[in-house]
């Protein structure tokens, strides 16, 4: 019998039934038509008579991006195959030349980070607002906006995020009124908020608030396969026949039918049911609510917890005290058969998507009372979080360059004043606390330390706590 550890590691995982409160939406096939999952194969083609070419579309690859156009309210729209990544790499590279500065939201994904080195653009990072009570990033601030445009009035556009990993939405329409007003472009990364325009009750997406470009991860909240994305464009400001030059430039040659097939689904879904589907969740996630509202070591994050901004429900977030969670993710896994997307060292985050039901959702309430409870007997813990996400550090020198360097690996304890050549990346989210050319300070390695201790993961540590520095 032949040896397959991955394919071997992934039946065992899915042989167990578990309970997933992860991405990809489509939660193990269960939003997907059961002709689509049973004939997956015979589904995997490539571009001959009848099946269009995905970078020179002509036939029905275009009829289903300008049906995905009608849907996601866009002038323009384009699959893509290579996730959102693909998509804020090309919409970078669309919108700057090497040389030109970007104004970009410090709690972005390491993919704008790459877009930064690969493109030679020089960015102004402004930092998000800060939420004490969960310990985790917030809005982006129209003002903090406001100030970047005026400090940097070359600047070429705005790069932020939203809805972020924790499913908090910053204003967009007042954000992409003012970027307009200096004459600029808006970007947003909309990978976690595909589905917001499906219902009213949720909060709305960047293409019905003024932005110029969204990117959405159909993968994580639709019923779509990874790495399947898109990129909306509603702008005359943005040079289309460019941005698909850069997409062909950074999408495979060989694109997966399979993705493409399954983002074509998904918007059919979405635009036939989404709104009553939306519904029908957003009833189960308030009777979940209603299950674990009398638990008082925790704290649910909604609408109400924050002064500004607006929250996705189907995006739920629970403060499990100090440090807790990283343990609660651990315990639900082992005890209750439930995975959750993400913790970190205070949360816990789940997806919950239009292919989840009540009853998961009734699960997941049972599972968190039970391990709440289990905390309350060893302790009295009220919810405190240990330390704040540190300043954005001092750039020495430019990401390219300290990328290009000689490099040594130092203890990260030792590292206070060296020059970082890597990211460290606490994943998830994925969103650096230090990238190369800026300097380690004490705050930061406590920070990643903590991180470490408590049992989370830092990608960019190796071995014995090693991190790379310039030099």
């Amino acid at each position: 019998m032949i040896k397959a550890p991955l394919f071997d590691a992934i039946e065992k995982y899915a042989a167990s039934r578990p309970v997933p409160f992860h991405m990809p939406g489509h939660k193990m096939g269960k939003g997907l038509p059961e002709a689509f999952c049973s004939g997956m194969a015979k589904y995997d083609v490539t571009e001959i008579p009848g099946t269009d070419n995905l970078h020179f579309p002509e036939d029905a690859i275009l009829m289903a991006q300008d049906m995905a156009a009608e849907a996601f309210g866009a002038d323009k729209t384009f699959f893509l195959v290579n996730g959102s990544t693909c998509g804020v790499l090309a919409a970078m590279r669309t919108v700057c030349r090497p040389g030109d500065r970007l104004i970009i939201g410090r709690d972005c994904h390491r993919s704008v980070y790459n877009g930064i080195s690969m493109w030679g653009i020089d960015p102004v990072f402004i930092n998000p607002a800060y939420n004490p009570e969960f310990g985790i990033s917030s809005i982006t601030e129209p003002s903090v906006v406001e100030k970047a445009l005026t400090d940097y009035p070359d600047a070429k556009g705005v790069l932020i995020t939203s809805p972020n990993y924790y499913g908090i939405c910053s204003d967009i329409s007042k954000i992409s009124k003012l970027v307009h007003d200096y004459g600029k472009i808006l970007i947003v990364d909309e990978a976690h908020g595909a589905h917001l325009r499906f219902n009213r009750k949720l909060p709305l997406c960047s293409m019905d608030q003024g932005a110029d470009i969204s990117i959405q991860s159909a993968h994580k909240t639709l019923p779509a396969l990874t790495p399947g994305a898109f990129i909306h464009i509603k702008s005359k400001s943005v040079d289309i026949d460019k941005l698909q030059r850069n997409l062909r430039m950074l999408q495979t040659t060989s694109p997966s039918y399979l993705v493409m097939c399954s983002l074509d689904i998904a918007r059919a879904i979405m635009q036939e049911k989404g709104e009553s589907l939306l519904d029908d969740l957003l009833d189960s996630i308030y009777n979940f609510r209603k299950q674990i509202a009398g638990i008082n070591c925790i704290s649910v994050l909604t609408g109400d917890s924050l002064q500004k901004g607006s929250h996705d429900p189907t995006r739920i977030v629970i403060g499990m005290g100090c440090k807790r969670g990283f343990e609660t993710e651990k315990l639900l896994r082992e005890k209750f058969n439930i995975q959750v997307e993400m913790s970190d060292m205070n949360n816990i985050v789940c997806i919950a998507t239009v292919s989840d039901n009540n009853e998961d959702l009734s699960k997941l309430a049972c599972g968190i009372r039970q391990v709440a409870e289990s905390f309350q007997a060893e302790e009295s813990l009220r919810f405190k979080v240990p330390s704040r996400i540190p300043d954005t550090p001092e750039r020495a020198i430019g990401m390219r360059e300290a990328e290009d360097l000689p490099q040594r690996k130092v203890p990260i304890r030792n590292a206070n004043g060296c020059i970082a050549s890597d990211y460290l990346t606490p994943y998830p989210p994925g969103i650096p606390v230090i990238i190369p050319g800026e300097v380690y300070t004490d705050e930061i390695i406590g920070y990643v330390l903590g991180i470490v201790d408590a049992g989370g993961k830092v990608n960019g540590i190796y071995g014995k706590q090693l991190v790379n520095v310039v030099g």
